[in-house]
């Protein structure tokens, strides 16, 4: 069965969120605001994608991309945050923070192209097949 590009992009990123935050804890138990924040708005990317790919309308599908879109916003502040405060390395934000940012693309590229579809008549589950990769 073919999966979506986003969907599998934005688990893997959560899952990296989820390993970033055990590890702070251990390093930095004085930044616990901070790095429950990012590990919310980074995991909850993903859970909105999975949303989006159940949703019955095309402005219920973009709806919730849109919500991911802005989490991952969110997402990538929280990082900025981080690494100029010195609680992460630059090495570890530039891999975690390009990851975020190629998902900020795929995000607005969907969002854009359902726009698009949306006025050409296709409905969702037509849209759907542009989010699949190859078995």
């Amino acid at each position: 069965m073919a999966e979506s590009i986003i969907a599998v992009k934005s688990y893997s990123f959560a899952l990296r969120m989820i390993k970033l935050y055990k590890h702070l804890q251990k390093e930095q138990r004085e930044f616990y605001v901070l790095t429950k924040q990012v590990l919310r708005s980074g995991t909850s990317i993903g859970a909105n994608v999975e949303e989006a790919l159940g949703s019955p309308s095309g402005a219920d599908f973009r709806n919730k991309l849109t919500v991911a879109l802005k989490e991952a916003r969110e997402t990538s502040y929280w990082l900025r945050l981080l690494k100029d405060s010195e609680i992460i390395s630059l090495t570890s934000f530039n891999s975690i923070h390009a990851e975020c940012q190629e998902l900020i693309k795929i995000l607005k590229s969907i969002i854009l192209t359902s726009k698009k579809n949306d006025k050409k008549g296709l409905t969702p589950s037509t849209q759907d097949s542009e989010l699949k990769t190859q078995d």
